[in-house]
C-alpha cells in the first residue's frame, strides 16, 4: 500500500503547506490580489496544521511507525519543492492546484480506510 499512502501524504502535505503560505499577507496578496482578512488566516492556519497532522497519522497508521514518520518527512519536503516552484513562476495557480490537491487525497484516502 505504499504508492497509495505516499500519495495521500503527498496531496495532503501539498495542500497543507499551500494554506499556511496562503495564510501569509505576502502571499495571500500575490495570489489574490488583496490581503487576507484576520479569519482567513486563522481558518487557513488551522487548516493547514490540521492536514499536517493528518498526513502524519495516516503514514503512521498505515505504513507502520518505525518507516511512516520517515516517508511522511519524504512527502513534505516533495510537497514543499512543488509549491516553491509553482510561488515561484505561476503563483496564480497555487490555491487551484492546493484544491485539486486535496480533492485527489480524498480517493486514496477512502481506499485505505475501506482495505482497514
Amino acid at each position: 500500500m505504499t504508492p497509495l499512502v505516499l500519495a495521500v501524504n503527498l496531496s495532503l502535505s501539498f495542500a497543507a503547506l499551500a494554506a499556511l503560505c496562503l495564510s501569509l499577507n505576502r502571499h495571500h496578496a500575490e495570489v489574490f490580489d488583496r490581503k487576507a482578512e484576520r479569519a482567513a488566516v486563522l481558518r487557513l492556519r488551522l487548516f493547514g496544521w490540521g492536514a499536517i497532522a493528518l498526513s502524519f497519522f495516516v503514514a503512521g497508521l498505515w505504513e507502520g511507525w518505525a518507516f511512516g514518520p520517515v516517508q511522511w518527512i519524504g512527502a513534505l519536503t516533495g510537497a514543499a519543492l512543488a509549491l516553491v516552484l509553482l510561488l515561484s513562476y505561476r503563483p496564480r495557480y497555487v490555491a487551484p492546484a492546493a484544491l485539486a490537491a486535496l480533492a485527489a487525497s480524498a480517493l486514496p484516502l477512502a481506499v485505505l480506510a475501506v482495505a482497514t
